[in-house]
């Protein structure tokens, strides 16, 4: 024993010592299966799962949901649109790869049940801007002029320019007169920004060419009717003038008249008016009518005689005045001068109306002037914004 401890390595070790042992069959299968779990495991942890690239199938129009305009072809416009509050037939559809699609279409309502009212929040699909809503239109003598829709839907809910709904400083500016003049009519409606409101006169010429083109840009539109001033008939507003001298039955039939001449507005505005406003027997009916129809009614300001509020309140109607005149110097930097004037009139109260008249240094000025509305904190909104809130 003592002499093997001493020996050097390896010199005095029998050539026949015990052997190294080899591993088993069934020990290196075992590891094997070992290592293949661990390199899978691995392999799965980083390399991306495989995807199923799905044929395409030939699916029904999907409709994302009920609340949305449901659009269908049509021969006349290309397309037409259903409102979405009268109720939808829903339809599923199992696909080949087991996908669910829903299909909403809309159906008639059968004028029971309960209604919605108030539909600021849904508006017109901005493809169908031009075109009119049928079921908010009726056939009289006169022509086709807005009703109430059987769900309770308004012209002055459907036409009206979306806005932010902040209670921020909002100005509307309303350019009226716009028809009068070919070369104004197209100034007003290709350069000023979309979110200016048009007043187009009754008494102009091309108004459903020159509306189509302005809601497809994204104006809200009204439409101006004449009302007797208080100087009448040294100065005659025009044909179709509103007038105290005469019958209910006389006003409601011009009013009709002028409504009959355009579509897709959101209310009325009066050109002049200042004898006929502060009339109560004369206005009452008209603005009763006006509000009956679902439209709103703008004032523009120029008469403090004016009894307009007075019914819009008593009717529930949506109402609203204009704050100030834009353009009575017909000079830009005076037309500037008074832009910051609303300016300053909109920061006091929170929201300001200018109305204005469609002439190259009014379309100029408000122009300039609107571009650099927002970086002030302006938001410019269409009139039924103000006019909505007044209602409620």
């Amino acid at each position: 024993m003592s002499a093997d401890l001493h020996a050097p390595l390896g010199q005095s070790r029998k050539t026949g010592g015990a052997r190294r042992r080899v591993p088993s069959p069934g020990a290196l299968a075992g590891g094997f299966f070992v290592l293949g779990l661990l390199g899978l495991s691995f392999y799965s942890t980083f390399a991306p799962l495989p995807l199923t690239t799905l044929q395409p199938t030939d699916l029904p129009e999907v409709v994302a949901s009920a609340d949305a305009d449901v659009l269908k072809p049509d021969a006349e416009q290309g397309l037409q649109a259903s409102r979405p509050r009268s109720g939808a037939n829903v339809e599923r559809t199992v696909t080949e790869d087991g996908s669910v699609v829903t299909k909403y279409s809309p159906r008639q309502r059968d004028g029971k049940g309960p209604v919605l009212i108030g539909a600021q929040d849904i508006g017109q699909d901005p493809r169908m801007a031009a075109f009119p809503d049928d079921d908010l239109l009726e056939d009289t003598p006169e022509g086709r002029i807005p009703v109430v829709g059987p769900d309770g839907l308004r012209s002055v809910d459907l036409y009206a320019r979306p806005w932010s709904g902040a209670r921020g400083t909002r100005v509307a500016i309303v350019v009226g007169g716009i028809g009068l003049s070919q070369t104004g009519s197209q100034k007003a409606v290709r350069e000023l920004p979309a979110d200016i409101t048009l007043a187009f006169a009754s008494t102009g010429n091309s108004l459903t060419r020159w509306m189509q083109e302005a809601r497809r840009k994204g104006h809200e539109v009204l439409l101006q009717v004449p009302f007797e001033p208080i100087d009448y008939p040294a100065n005659d507003p025009g044909r179709g003038t509103l007038l105290t001298s005469r019958s209910a039955a006389d006003n409601l039939k011009s009013l009709h008249e002028a409504m009959a001449r355009m579509t897709n507005y959101t209310g009325i505005m009066n050109y002049m008016g200042g004898r006929f406003l502060a009339d109560g027997e004369a206005l009452e009916p008209v603005m009763r009518d006006i509000g009956e129809r679902g439209l709103l009614f703008l004032d523009d300001g120029s008469t403090a005689r004016s009894l307009s509020g007075d019914f819009a309140k008593a009717i529930g109607m949506p109402h609203a005045y204009g704050n100030l005149l834009l353009d009575g110097q017909l000079d830009r930097r005076a037309i500037l001068d008074k832009l910051d004037e609303l300016e300053r009139i909109a920061r006091r109260s929170g929201g300001a109306i200018g109305t204005a008249s469609a002439f190259d240094e009014t379309i100029l000025a408000i122009r300039d002037w609107a571009k650099d509305a927002s970086g002030r904190g302006i938001e410019i909104v269409g009139v039924s914004a103000f006019a909505t809130d007044s209602e409620q």
